[in-house]
């Protein structure tokens, strides 16, 4: 562990053997300033003071000595009485802004947290007691509390990528409900999984889970959007309650069979000859039942909690991203950066000023809806691209519109032609790197069209293509100046 005290002490040494030196002529005083990181004038001063006083002469005068920006004593003593008289049970960061709020005192919470600690108010976190996690009693029945959780391991080690496999563990019989290999721990991996669960179980009562963003807001400053998750919001629509754990230990059953898996179901896999999600997932029907043989307890009730859908939930609807949208006066809207039109009709009309649901499934589909009717509608490109048929029925802008088409060969569509997988059961994401040889349509720029024109015009320069010129250049000017015009109008705006 590093020592300040021994450090502090080695610099001291240090600067008594350089300073020693310099008095013996044995090293020029501009080389012992660039050892001591001095000046040359101070290394001269601490010679005079090594010979007046001697060694002590070379501790820098600070030692001991309060510094100039420290904390007043009369400020200090009148803080630590006002946190005494009205608040002693304040911690160090409430305390701050009480000071600040009703004392005008403009003060740091950490140097409250030291006068607090100095005058006996606030104990240390390694000073405290470790918190006691003990054990509680398994709930009474199958399907009263189900812990979930994920976890991201090597599974097929060295065959495969590292995934994450959903575990389901009942707490009253520590049976393994469910294991689900998916790509990562999303919502709609949660979605699947717990859609499984439901198929092949029924409901129970409530979920245990920790505080991972996809079961709960985590910003306790949020201000916007609805208050809850879309895993929360599926769960209340199927009357299940979503209960988060404070600490790993809350839900012990479902770590421990973390524990347990990583060592049973891996090599299960290996000797299975297993290396993909998709064969790991058929496999895990016959591991469970043989797992829950050897592991699983008898319940207190045998009385299964597990309740049926009712004919009204519709789990596709239910496990679907949803998002409100507010229709503009155009019967459009705005979603995942794409606009969606829908159509002038008489009921579309009644909807413009209004929001409705977006939903998104997890296999990329994209339904709008409004009270329960969808909705038909269709994308507007906003980067729409030129296809060969158009330059062969545009016989006097063809060649324009070849040149065109070369430019957009150099730009990178994906976020727009691909659809949103930023929540996808199997991980896959729309990569944030550029592909090598595009760029984004804002980094396109009038070299990108140059070297455009360039490729073209050699391409119809070609023996027997020379007839062609004339007309590609009058066309490829007047793209040019399109493209100066639309610049000089968007510095303009800007």
């Amino acid at each position: 562990m590093h020592n300040p005290g021994i450090t502090r002490h080695m610099k001291d040494l240090d600067r008594l053997k350089t300073i020693q030196a310099v008095i013996d002529r044995e090293l020029k005083p501009g080389r012992a300033a660039e050892r001591l990181g001095l000046s040359v004038r101070q290394i001269e001063r601490l010679v005079i003071r090594y010979r007046s006083e001697g060694p002590v002469g070379l501790i820098s005068r600070h030692r001991n000595r309060p510094g100039n920006r420290g904390l007043k004593v009369s400020v200090a003593e009148r803080i630590v009485g006002i946190l005494r008289e009205q608040y002693p049970d304040f911690g160090p960061t409430l305390a701050a802004e009480k000071l600040l709020s009703r004392h005008n005192i403009v003060i740091a919470k950490e140097t409250v947290r030291q006068l607090q600690i100095a005058a006996g108010l606030w104990l240390p976190r390694k000073l405290r007691a470790p918190r006691i996690q003990q054990p509680r009693m398994r709930r009474a029945c199958l399907g009263e509390l189900i812990q979930i959780d994920g976890c991201e391991h090597r599974w097929f080690e060295d065959r495969a990528p590292a995934c994450t496999a959903l575990v389901y563990v009942d707490d009253a019989t520590s049976r393994l409900m469910l294991v689900k290999f998916t790509g990562s721990e999303s919502t709609f991996a949660y979605f699947e999984a717990t859609r499984e669960y439901i198929e092949r179980h029924g409901k129970p009562l409530a979920f245990y889970s920790d505080k991972a963003s996809v079961f709960r807001v985590n910003k306790p400053d949020a201000v916007k959007g609805p208050g809850h998750t879309q895993f929360g919001r599926a769960l209340y629509e199927l009357n299940i309650d979503g209960i988060c754990a404070n600490t790993a230990a809350a839900k012990g059953r479902v770590e421990r069979a973390h524990l347990t898996l990583q060592d049973r179901l891996v090599k299960e896999l290996r000797l299975e000859g297993i290396s993909n999600i998709e064969s790991a997932n058929a496999l895990m029907p016959s591991f469970t039942a043989a797992y829950n043989m050897r592991f699983a307890k008898a319940p207190r009730d045998p009385h299964d909690a597990h309740r049926e859908l009712r004919p009204d939930e519709d789990l596709n609807s239910i496990f679907a991203w949803r998002e409100l949208r507010k229709v503009t006066k155009d019967l459009t809207l705005h979603y995942e950066r794409k606009l969606y039109l829908l159509e002038d009709k008489p009921e579309n009309r009644r909807l413009i000023g209004k929001y409705i649901e977006v939903f998104q499934f997890p296999d990329g589909r994209i339904e709008i809806q409004a009270a329960g009717r969808s909705i038909p509608y269709s994308i507007y490109e906003k980067l729409s691209t030129i296809d060969q048929g158009a330059i062969v029925e545009n016989k006097r802008l063809g060649h324009m519109l070849q040149v065109a088409q070369l430019v957009q060969a150099h730009r990178d569509n994906r976020t727009v032609r691909a659809p949103s997988t930023a929540h996808r059961a199997d991980g896959t994401r729309i990569p944030k790197e550029k592909l090598a040889g595009t760029k984004r349509q804002r980094e396109l720029s009038q070299l990108d069209l140059h070297t455009a024109l360039s490729t073209h015009m050699s391409s119809i320069n070609a023996p027997g293509l020379g007839a062609s010129a004339a007309p590609v250049g009058r066309q490829t000017a007047m793209l040019s100046s399109t493209v100066n015009t639309k610049k000089r109008a968007k510095a303009k705006a800007a």
